[in-house]
């Protein structure tokens, strides 16, 4: 039986890695510019092997433009399918999201802030801002729920839902008092875009994504003994009140640096859990790993379809994945009404 599961896995494992890669080169071909597969082979194989002939500027927009936006679309999706996994088990609450504790609209606020007030500091006065902001929605959410977070998890979200519109508030406020220039700047931003995508900037999301998701994983035991309840937990010798707050803080820390570098990107966090869990079954806490690599490979094929649905014009990609989580949900809710 065991070695079913494991070859199962393995399975899986094997096709997912398989696709990412396919995934990665055709996303990598795709845009405003003609470039074929066989240019990204080539670009990538000149790169590596100083082998194949291209042009310059092809391969220029492959290696310094395309491929830096599909690795940061692939761990954007990654960590917030990650956070969400997390959050949902930890709270036991099926609708939590990292977008809940307010993180997005602290951004924001950041990035506004950033823009208006140091617009002569380049592009890297953006997501620094961002995540400030981002972080100082994080404190305040934590700091409202108090110590005793295992007893206040709906505390902890009405606290978020709070925070979110105070700084909705603030951000809209500068913006009215601001140039329109500044406005018109960062609100396709926080829609989503992974426009902004450059290999010095990776490093951040990409340690960050794969450094909570090994720590994940070492909590992977504990994290599914939450699942039975609280009390059971306890019995086992497991401190959850602090098992929480540390899971929070870690899913907040991946969201906060997602939104830093690519602008508020919703129903990530809740859509991709939920078909991990419906595929593998009800506790996709033990598929973490599946769990990223999903998401991964979704905004990966987003962005594709947000660089090349409209000719010569880029849709925010917080747009499409809003528009298939209404969906998917819709459909969720109808198949459970249904089903009761």
């Amino acid at each position: 039986m065991i070695d079913a599961i494991f070859s199962r896995r393995f399975l899986l494992l094997i096709l997912l890695t398989v696709l990412i890669l396919l995934s990665g080169l055709f996303a990598t071909s795709f845009g405003a510019a003609n470039i074929s597969m066989l240019d990204v082979f080539t670009a990538l194989s000149n790169q590596a092997f100083s082998l194949g002939e291209i042009t310059a500027i092809k391969e220029r927009i492959i290696i310094e433009l395309r491929l830096p936006r599909v690795i940061l679309a692939f761990f954007a999706g990654a960590g917030l399918a990650l956070s969400g996994s997390v959050l949902q088990t930890v709270t036991r609450n099926p609708l939590a999201d990292p977008y809940l504790f307010g993180i997005s609209s602290g951004a924001s606020f950041g990035a506004v802030i950033a823009i208006t007030a140091f617009s002569t500091a380049g592009s890297f006065a953006l997501p620094v801002g961002a995540f400030i902001g981002s972080t100082m929605a994080v404190l305040l959410v934590l700091a409202m729920a108090g110590n005793r977070v295992n007893q206040q998890i709906e505390k902890m979200l009405l606290s978020g839902v709070a925070v979110s519109f105070m700084f909705s508030a603030g951000t809209s406020l500068i913006l009215y008092m601001g140039e329109p220039q500044a406005a018109a700047s960062v609100l396709f931003w926080t829609l989503g875009s992974f426009a902004r995508a450059q290999w010095d900037s990776l490093a951040m999301p990409v340690f960050t994504v794969l450094g909570c998701l090994v720590l994940f994983i070492g909590f992977k035991r504990q994290i599914n003994a939450v699942l039975a309840g609280d009390e059971s937990a306890q019995t086992l010798g497991i401190p959850v009140a602090r098992l929480r707050l540390f899971m929070l803080i870690l899913s907040s820390l991946i969201t906060a640096t997602i939104v830093a570098h690519c602008g508020g990107i919703g129903f990530v966090g809740l859509m991709i859990p939920h078909l991990v869990r419906l595929s593998l079954g009800a506790s996709s806490i033990g598929s973490l790993w599946v769990t990223a690599l999903v998401g991964g490979l979704f905004l990966v094929w987003v962005d594709v379809i947000a660089r090349t649905l409209l000719t010569n014009q880029e849709l925010p990609v917080g747009v499409i994945t809003s528009v298939i989580g209404s969906v998917f949900f819709l459909v969720i809710l109808t198949h459970r009404k249904k089903g009761s």
